[in-house]
């Protein structure tokens, strides 16, 4: 009787003498069609070519193999995979609460956050709460998220209409700008940022010798003008002991 014993399933390539097969269609280093060969025979030409050899149709009749240095084909798959999640975007949909009576202050606050979203590439949904009386006073919402959604025309839309929803109105603003667009500028201002820095690092770094050049300088002016008056001085003392 067959029992599973559990363990995980390797999702690995079979590659040089794990490949348990009679011959192969081999594939050449660069791609070309050799045939179907003996085993032994891709084993051989692996060794001779200092490559594995890598099985990469397993159910293939026969399998299909190909010769390649398996350690930097890894190495390469694995910094692809890494940069498609890198640049995967994920819509995320944010959230912000406002009251209907929202003090002035408080909604530059708020829409302040809904901006930096959109500029995000996020969806923004925005909840007005109504409590006691207000839920009598609708249109106070309304003209409220229309008033939001006017002021930040540049960046999103309304991708939602303003709803009722039990003692909430619920509108959905999307953002003008793609997700991935909006990484990448976040990137390149990051790396503009990081550049500038260390530009003036740079220039801190050169300032002082800078400035000792010109301490050295005005030192050597120093020394040359004390020098011809210690000359000067000098001169009549010689002339008088040579007059002796």
């Amino acid at each position: 009787m067959w029992c599973y014993r559990g363990g995980s399933i390797s999702t690995e390539p079979r590659i040089n003498d794990r490949i348990r097969v009679p011959e192969v269609r081999l594939v050449g280093p660069s791609g070309e069609q050799v045939g179907i060969v003996p085993l032994a025979k891709a084993l051989e030409l692996a060794q001779e070519y200092d490559l594995d050899l890598v099985e990469v149709a397993a159910s293939a009749r026969p399998p299909v193999c190909k010769l390649m240095d398996y350690g930097k084909f890894k190495y390469e798959s694995a910094m692809k995979a890494r940069e498609a999640r890198k640049n995967q975007a994920h819509t995320v949909i944010k959230e912000m609460k406002l009251r209907p009576k929202i003090d002035p202050h408080d909604y530059d606050t708020k829409k302040g956050h809904v901006v930096r979203f959109l500029k995000q590439g996020d969806k923004v949904k925005i909840t007005i709460m109504f409590r006691g009386r207000e839920q009598s006073r609708p249109e106070l919402g309304y003209r409220l998220l229309q008033r939001l959604a006017s002021d930040v025309e540049d960046l999103g839309f309304i991708e939602s209409n303003p709803k009722q929803d039990g003692r909430n109105m619920i509108m959905v603003l999307g953002p003008h700008k793609k997700k991935t667009e909006a990484m990448a500028e976040a990137r390149e201002a990051q790396a503009a940022r990081k550049a500038e820095r260390q530009g003036v690092a740079h220039t801190e770094d050169e300032a002082p010798s800078e400035a000792a050049a010109v301490e050295a300088d005005d030192t050597t002016e120093v020394a040359s003008a004390e020098a011809t008056e210690a000359a000067a001085e000098q001169a009549p003392a010689d002339e008088a002991n040579a007059e002796a």
